[in-house]
């Protein structure tokens, strides 16, 4: 950061706090006193509480907070004059993390502070608005009463709001997600069946292509399948409209996977994954190319059929390795995502040596939070992996972190997952080890 950055990200929380109406020491005052709502209490004194908070603010040689004063301003300043908490654009905390960011923090650690208020939000019962910011909110309502005045401005805040609760797959459980997802499958609903202006019914389309995917996806985690499969197909009919098949592929590839897990048998999934094979390959995302020759990659694997499978694997990283330079999705699969599918490939029709191996460099580098659902599937794997190299103890050893994660993300396919891992281990179910895995699986999932 430059010296210039500094400032602007200093004078941008001297704002913040004028604006709350509050002196150094009122500030200072109000950090303690968030510190002991939170648990916290503050071992400094008041006078260099203060001090702390002048050095943030200074014009000449500003500092960044630490991360428990960043975490209190956090909680200070996403709750406004009117008590009600507020995260999105135009609010106290949004402004706050700019000028964090300013003040040179990294962007993961905004995204953890992000993070704990949206948990904060949902425990209190709070829910999307808190996320949409005061100006959306008003402007949401505005649009609901009369459709016509949907505009661009509207749709980039219901765009962000949409990103945002999908960032926080692998932070907050899927029960918590639904809270969030549940008052933008509704708004999308009544505003495609009202009259929004023509121009901008392809974006509309697209954000609720994603909302609804997403919304599915939460419905089958929280084992609720008919409404998963509702969403779905409102998802699908969302993409079709769009005209982009990138965007109609990647509502089949999440129906497929969460198909494969509730639904007998692979023809299903099969079916689904092959229609967005051909979408993808008709549209302009090599990115979703390469993902869904990878789920057709395991797919086939699964069946046993060992030439299909490699060949769908080789498409699928001729085209991870291909040029994604302003690919629409580039962010959404990686290499490491890849590998994931190269180890299951391996687990069923090849070495299980290779497997492991594969396992272990994908669940290395799914380090982000939005990648731990996936970190914690191929984990889970990697102990399958384990178990066929005649390891067992070294499995069990792994499920127990495994099951921990599960624990936090509350994902049903982890789940499933662990529990075949755990009948696999049933013949050493004598060893005292085994006996440890059942009672943590047990008392933590009731599995």
């Amino acid at each position: 950061m430059s010296a210039n950055d500094r400032r602007i990200g200093a004078a941008a929380l001297k704002r913040l706090r004028i604006a709350r109406g509050l002196s150094l020491a009122d500030a200072a005052r109000a950090l303690a006193g968030t510190a002991a709502g939170l648990g916290q209490p503050m071992d400094a004194g008041m006078a260099s509480v203060q001090r702390s908070v002048a050095r943030w603010e200074s014009s000449t040689a500003p500092v960044l907070p630490g991360d428990r004063y960043q975490l209190l301003l956090a909680h200070l300043y996403a709750r406004g004059t009117d008590g009600q908490i507020a995260l999105g654009p135009g609010s106290g905390f949004a402004e706050l993390l700019d000028a964090l960011a300013h003040l040179g923090e990294s962007q993961l650690r905004l995204g953890e502070l992000r993070t704990v208020l949206v948990r904060t939000t949902t425990d209190a019962g709070g829910g999307l608005l808190a996320l949409l910011g005061p100006a959306t909110e008003g402007a949401l309502t505005a649009a609901l009463a009369d459709p016509a005045r949907v505009n661009e401005e509207f749709l980039a805040a219901v765009r962000a709001a949409v990103s945002d609760v999908n960032g926080q797959v692998g932070s907050l459980p899927f029960t918590r997600l639904q809270l969030l997802l549940a008052p933008l499958v509704e708004s999308c609903r009544r505003l495609l069946d009202g009259r929004v202006p023509s121009v901008w019914v392809p974006e509309l389309q697209a954000i609720a292509a994603q909302t609804y995917t997403l919304a599915g996806r939460a419905a089958f985690e929280t084992r609720d399948d008919q409404a998963s499969r509702a969403l779905y197909a409102e998802a699908t009919a969302a993409a079709a409209c769009t005209g982009s098949t990138w965007r109609h592929a990647i509502v089949l590839l999440s129906h497929a996977l969460v198909t494969l897990y509730s639904t007998p048998g692979l023809d299903a999934a099969n079916a689904l994954v092959d229609a967005a094979v051909r979408e993808a390959r008709a549209g302009e995302s090599v990115t979703v190319r390469a993902r869904a020759h990878a789920l057709q990659a395991e797919l086939a694997a699964r069946a046993g059929n060992q030439k299909p499978a490699k060949a769908a694997l080789s498409l699928a990283w001729y085209d991870i390795d291909s040029n994604r330079d302003g690919d629409p999705a580039a962010g959404s699969f990686s290499p490491a995502h890849l590998r994931g599918f190269e180890g299951v490939t391996s687990l069923h029709i090849g070495d299980p040596v290779q497997a492991h191996d594969y396992f272990a460099r994908s669940a290395q580098a799914l380090a982000a939070p939005r990648e731990r659902v996936q970190r914690v599937i191929v984990s889970t794997d990697q102990a399958l992996a384990r178990i066929r190299l005649n390891e067992p103890q070294a499995a069990a050893e792994l499920l127990h972190s495994c099951i921990d994660a599960a624990i936090d993300t509350g994902g049903r396919v982890a789940m499933i997952r662990l529990r075949r891992a755990r009948g696999a281990l049933i013949p050493w179910r004598h060893e005292g080890w085994f006996a440890d895995l059942d009672d943590h699986l047990i008392g933590s999932l009731g599995a």
